[in-house]
């Protein structure tokens, strides 16, 4: 009797630590993306798992050892056209925790644990690559040169709201996700770039999923964009900081980017077109390739330089600045050498009054429209060859001022209005000044 008191006592002192030791399912999320789909488990320990695929029907099967089966899978929000439902199953044994997967169609998935990190603890990721997003938010696609396309083509613009999905991004001081403030000014923006004759937007994310930065100019490339413009939302430490900034990339990414491209010959045609087919291997034509990729870089660091100069110039209209000028850095969205990139940030959401500005729809109203009148005034200086504002810019006219000239006399000599005038050399005030050269709408 005593033997069994003791071992009943032993096992219970082993059994005790165990059930302590148990791990917990504190949260699940998963988020749809143009070329994937997350699904993230945050637990209270880290994770020891196994996990296989099955098919008719296709579903994936992980086991986590040691882990209790209480927590409810329920997700909210889209899960995408991949992932059907998470349930789970009859598991290894009494310990374990076996959830299941279940898929619409078969995709090869990748799954890892992650240590905690900031605000998150540990997490097991599933990755599972194939798209995923509803057919509603897959069209954004681009019609160029189209049989069907009456006009020339437009100036495409893709605006990629920052952070996303797992990443929510800078947090403000009453709980506010930098990730929606983003996401909101940028399908503001979208709204006015798509409403303007000539122009049409891409949004690189429309809804909340994480995309990586490296991957965000792809996809403007992708989509055939003359620019790409990444909105994002500042934070520091202490509440003091505030105001907007624009970012451009540093020389230093810039030369390792280059350099970067030149030793991925195979990817030269994503640059260098149709000439690439007729670029060889050899010293002389390599160098050849070289300068022209060279030229082409030099060209989007300088367009996007002036493009910020005319977006600090409209924001300073909405919002104080935090930095008067273009700022350089080595961001990974700004990469693109052939795409003239800027990264925009709106303001601290670390500063409890910006917040409360951003959380006011139209405070971001006006954040859009800001950028929208720079990335006019831009496009209207320095249309992209075939598209229509190249081809009105064709038709215009240009007069040098003399002395004694006003605009409403140049309106009667060209027969023209003077409204006209004015909106297409961005023209404030009737104001003009001997020798400016001025350009003369068709109509």
């Amino acid at each position: 009797m005593l033997r069994l008191l003791i071992l009943f006592i032993f096992t219970g002192l082993l059994v005790a630590p165990l059930q302590a030791a148990q791990n917990k399912v504190n949260a699940l999320r998963v988020a749809p993306g143009p070329d994937k789909t997350r699904v993230v488990f945050d637990l209270s320990q880290s994770p020891q798992f196994t996990y296989f695929s099955l098919s008719n029907p296709n579903r994936l099967v992980i086991d986590l050892a040691n882990t209790s089966d209480a927590a409810d899978l329920a997700t909210a929000g889209e899960t995408g056209t991949l992932v059907r439902r998470l349930r789970y199953s009859t598991p290894k044994n009494a310990q374990s925790a076996r959830i299941v997967i279940d898929l619409n169609r078969k995709t090869d998935p990748e799954i890892f644990a992650i240590a905690p990190s900031g605000e998150y603890g540990h997490r097991l990721v599933v990755d599972l690559p194939g798209q995923s997003v509803s057919s509603s938010s897959q069209a954004t696609g681009v019609l160029i040169d189209s049989a069907n396309n009456t006009r020339d083509r437009d100036i495409i613009v893709a605006i990629d709201a920052g952070h996303g999905g797992n990443d929510p991004g800078s947090i403000g001081p009453s709980g506010t996700y930098e990730k929606h403030i983003t996401l909101s000014i940028a399908k503001k923006l979208a709204a006015l770039v798509d409403a303007e004759p000539g122009m049409r937007s891409v949004l690189v994310r429309n809804g909340d999923y994480y995309i990586y930065p490296t991957k965000r100019p792809e996809i403007a490339r992708q989509k055939k964009a003359d620019l790409l413009i990444s909105i994002h939302a500042d934070a520091f430490s202490q509440p003091e900081p505030r105001g907007g900034s624009v970012w451009v990339l540093s020389m230093r990414r810039a030369d390792s980017e280059l350099g970067r491209w030149l030793e991925k010959t195979e990817q030269h045609s994503e640059l260098l077109g149709g000439a690439a087919e007729v670029i060889s291997d050899n010293a002389s034509e390599r160098y050849l390739a070289e300068t022209i990729i060279g030229l082409s870089m030099d060209h989007s660091m300088s367009a996007s330089y002036d493009l910020s100069e005319k977006v600090i110039a409209e924001m300073k209209n909405v919002t104080r600045l935090h930095k008067r000028a273009p700022q350089a850095a080595s961001f990974a969205v700004l990469t693109a050498p052939d795409i003239p990139s800027i990264l925009v940030e709106v303001g601290f959401i670390s500063n409890p009054q910006e917040e409360k500005n951003l959380l006011w729809e139209e405070y971001r109203e006006r954040l859009a429209r800001s950028m929208f009148n720079a990335t006019k005034r831009y496009f209207k200086q320095v249309p992209p060859d075939g598209t229509l504002w190249a081809s009105y810019k064709e038709r215009n006219r240009t007069h040098k001022v003399r002395s004694g000239e006003s605009l409403s006399l140049l309106a009667q000599r060209y027969n023209v209005k003077v409204s006209s005038i004015k909106e297409a050399n961005d023209m404030n005030n009737d104001v003009v000044r001997i020798g400016q050269v001025l350009t003369i709408p068709s109509t």
